[in-house]
């Protein structure tokens, strides 16, 4: 069976927001459209729930290929339990990529001739394995320095916790068991195995993934307890022949997260871009992203999105409520509804707080250029960010006053303000971008004698 991304898209929400303080123009507008992971080929996703040293970690899965060939080896720091893993629905990540993700909202000018007041925004239309004969192994698993410290079953999955001498016993044991383990594994997984780290392998029980009725595999979830807060991304680099995207969702009880052996930089925000955009904002976040990587020399994380989950302005989609939070891996929620979430009791807070902060940050990486796992950090700093791009629609209406006329010949300068952050931005060819402007712009309506003059070159 041919499977491809587990992750699928979901509806745009376009969301109204009503302003009237000046102060808080900054986040009000109309939500138009999210750049999402949908906009990567290759784009692997997880979500962290951490509250001091307790750990609950999701795992997207976008294997591409026969279920019967999915295999993962995933280091983790401590051996687990059975009741410590768990299969989730691709919904829950699905839903804090839509809540996080970059966005595009747009503002329509006011007429400058009518008396000033309160401001009204109006809204606008929407932007287009059979298990092997375990006799004999166990002396054979000696021999290679490979100890089985578990196995079980959950969902779909076969799950073993092994621990291991050496690398090169490992890759054997791997490879005789039916695990495709490509080349250079040896090398990577040395480091893991000098530092005690366990290792988590997981593969498809093929005649329980007949039976589940799932045309998918469905992400997988661990709670564990470690002091060591960190992802290991080097053993999905031996195989890596181009650069691979990876979106982290930190969801924290104080505020930001960051990485703390790579810069973590904010994504440029708060830009006011031309009006084509709305019809090809992916083409505009890819290229953008990819100006500012490259800028920072191929080497850092970005903060995408930095934000209580309590609240969101402006939506790209709904918060997630208590229950999909929970759903998430967040163990430290203070209602009393039930969940069926299995975090072992060590997890649950005497004093507990409701508080979740989401921090969604994006890592590009290649081999040469993060050569180590990724470490994180909680901070408590709460504040709000999020990439964010403006459309600004000029007031399309006739305009008779003197504010009137002077609104009008402030445009020039202004479109061309936003063609040159947008070739900024991207790295686009501004002569393009001007093109494309006049395109978007030219319904904007002047009077006879203003045409007249302009064409003078009076006006």
């Amino acid at each position: 069976m041919k499977f491809f991304r587990l992750l699928t898209p979901l509806l745009l929400v376009i969301v109204a927001v009503l302003c009237f303080a000046p102060v808080a123009w900054a986040f009000c507008g109309f939500y138009v459209a999210k750049a999402d992971t949908k906009l990567y080929n290759k784009a692997s996703q997880v979500v962290i729930a951490r509250d001091d040293d307790r750990t609950v970690m999701t795992m997207a899965n976008d294997f591409q290929g026969e279920v019967k060939d999915f295999a993962i080896v995933i280091p983790v720091p401590t051996v687990l339990q059975k009741e410590q893993v768990r299969v989730v629905e691709p919904k829950i990540i699905q839903r804090l990529d839509a809540f996080s993700a970059p966005r595009l909202v747009e503002y329509f000018d006011s007429d400058p001739c009518a008396p000033t007041g309160n401001t009204d925004w109006v809204d606008s239309a929407p932007a287009p394995a059979a298990a092997r004969s375990e006799a004999g192994s166990a002396r054979g698993d000696r021999s290679l320095g490979v100890t089985v410290e578990a196995r079980f079953n959950v969902g779909e999955y076969d799950i073993l916790i092994l621990s291991a001498k050496e690398s090169g016993g490992l890759e054997t044991w791997l490879k005789r068991n039916g695990y495709k383990i490509p080349r250079g594994a040896k090398q990577l997984l040395q480091p893991y195995i000098r530092s005690s780290m366990k290792f988590f392998v997981a593969k498809v029980n093929l005649d329980k993934f007949e039976k589940s009725g799932y045309q998918f595999l469905r992400p997988l979830q661990i709670s564990y307890q470690s002091p060591k807060f960190m992802l290991p991304i080097r053993l999905g680099m031996i195989n890596a022949t181009t650069e691979q995207d990876l979106i982290v969702y930190i969801l924290s009880p104080q505020g930001q997260a960051e990485i703390t052996n790579y810069r973590t930089v904010k994504i440029p925000s708060d830009a006011n871009v031309p009006l084509f955009v709305k019809d090809e904002f992916g083409e505009f976040y890819k290229s953008m992203f990819q100006t500012v990587y490259t800028k920072e020399d191929r080497k850092v994380g970005f903060l995408e999105y930095a934000w209580d989950m309590s609240s969101c302005d402006p939506c790209s989609a709904d918060p997630l409520t208590q229950e999909e939070l929970k759903q998430a891996g967040v163990f430290w929620l203070d209602d009393n509804s039930p969940s069926n979430v299995p975090v072992p009791p060590s997890f649950r807070r005497s004093s507990p707080s409701s508080n979740v902060f989401i921090s969604r940050l994006h890592v590009r990486y290649t081999r040469d250029k993060f050569p180590e796992d990724l470490m994180f950090q909680q901070t408590a700093n709460s504040e709000s960010f999020q990439g964010r791009y403006v459309l600004q629609h000029p007031f399309q209406g006739e305009l008779k006053c003197q504010a009137g006329r002077e609104y009008k010949r402030s445009l020039p300068k202004r479109f061309e303000q936003e063609a040159q952050t947008l070739a900024k931005l991207t790295n686009w060819n501004i002569q393009d971008i001007r093109n494309k402007m006049k395109l978007s712009v030219g319904n904007l309506r002047y009077s006879w004698w203003e045409n007249f003059m302009s064409w003078l070159g009076l006006y």
